[in-house]
């Protein structure tokens, strides 16, 4: 598909929409359209909004359309040699990079290449009002002040339609390979905090059905003198990151809840993990549990983290951590600054926004 440039036909979109307080469901590419709350609204397309706007591989920038496959830029990005840092997951479809950035999902490599707000440097934003707002630039220095930009990481288009994002990337590893290492869980921790406290290469540590697997990433001299040193299996386990990234692994095959946690890494399994893939060396954890979903919160709660029900939830229990009324109140501020008729996306993340 050709480069495609829709933007004045969305603003007009927004504004008849504001105009009338019909809410809109913001729709990219279908990726994540399970994540979250349905909205109850009329279809806004964006996935038409596409193409690489400009690219900079000596800059290691890239801004593209909000609707531009993930894919697409992979390719565009491996053909110099570049990479997208934060592994963006597709799931069950074709990711678009403003979904990606939108639902604020990272992949295995995510603690070590970053979240998508850290590697955000711009955005091109549709407000609530059909406003065409622009902020942040294409260089680290432009980011100063209140960092607009990163408030749209995560927010599942409940505060503005995402138009344009440039984004940080960084170069390729020259070598990655992975090891797997038989442990039970909590050995596999425990042999993780240890590489944590080491200079080991790590861009990948996942424990999943009695088995840790590492990768490691880097020059050849450097990813060989690790291997020697970890041991364990080695051999092509280079489907196992994209498998857990766009979650294919038998694991996820489950129709029961499935939970994220993150945790504190050294937290120790908790009661309500029945059924557990740990990923981000042992910061994400995905979970079946039987265990209902206020007792998951308040266990998890102890130990500092936060719980998501990431699939196959019920009308009853919220997706999303509970906000205390501190962050409550800046979650309706905000949305009542960037979309005061409170059209985009209702309800998707939280009742009140």
């Amino acid at each position: 598909m050709t480069d495609h440039d829709i933007g004045t036909e969305l603003a007009e979109r927004v504004r008849d929409a504001a105009a009338a307080r019909q809410p809109l469901r913001l729709v990219g590419r279908n990726s994540k359209a399970f994540y979250g709350h349905a909205v109850d609204g009329e279809t806004l397309e964006l996935a038409g909004h596409r193409g690489i706007v400009r690219y900079e591989p000596t800059e290691l920038v890239l801004t593209a359309r909000a609707g531009t496959p993930v894919s697409e830029i992979e390719a565009a990005l491996a053909a110099n040699g570049q990479m997208l840092p934060f592994e963006p997951p597709s799931f069950d479809g074709e990711a678009s990079i403003g979904g990606a950035v939108a639902a604020g999902l990272g992949g295995p490599r995510r603690p070590w290449g970053g979240a998508p707000r850290d590697l955000l440097l711009g955005i091109t934003l549709l407000d609530g009002r059909g406003r065409i707002l622009r902020f942040g630039g294409e260089v680290m220095k432009n980011v100063a002040g209140y960092d607009v930009s990163r408030l749209m990481a995560g927010a599942l288009g409940t505060l503005g339609v995402l138009l344009e994002v440039s984004l940080k990337v960084l170069p390729a590893p020259a070598v990655e390979e992975s090891l797997v290492l038989t442990l039970n869980h909590e050995h596999a921790l425990a042999r993780v905090r240890e590489l944590a406290r080491q200079p080991a290469p790590l861009s990948g540590a996942c424990h999943v059905d009695g088995r840790l697997y590492l990768r490691l990433s880097g020059n050849a001299a450097s990813v060989e003198a690790w291997r020697t040193q970890i041991g364990g299996d080695g051999g092509n386990e280079a489907d196992i990151w994209r498998d857990l990234r766009d979650h294919r692994l038998p694991f996820f095959a489950s129709q029961q809840p499935l939970w994220r946690l993150g945790l504190p890494p050294a937290t120790p399994r908790l009661a309500c993990e029945q059924s557990v893939a740990t990923d981000w060396a042992g910061a994400q954890r995905w979970v079946h549990s039987d265990c209902s979903g206020s007792e998951i919160r308040t266990e998890v709660a102890k130990s500092g983290g936060h719980a998501i029900l990431f699939r196959h939830g019920n009308d009853e229990t919220p997706v999303f951590h509970p906000l205390d009324a501190v962050r409550q109140r800046l979650h309706i501020g905000l949305k009542q600054v960037f979309d005061p008729a409170g059209i985009l996306n209702p309800g998707r993340q939280y009742a009140s926004i």
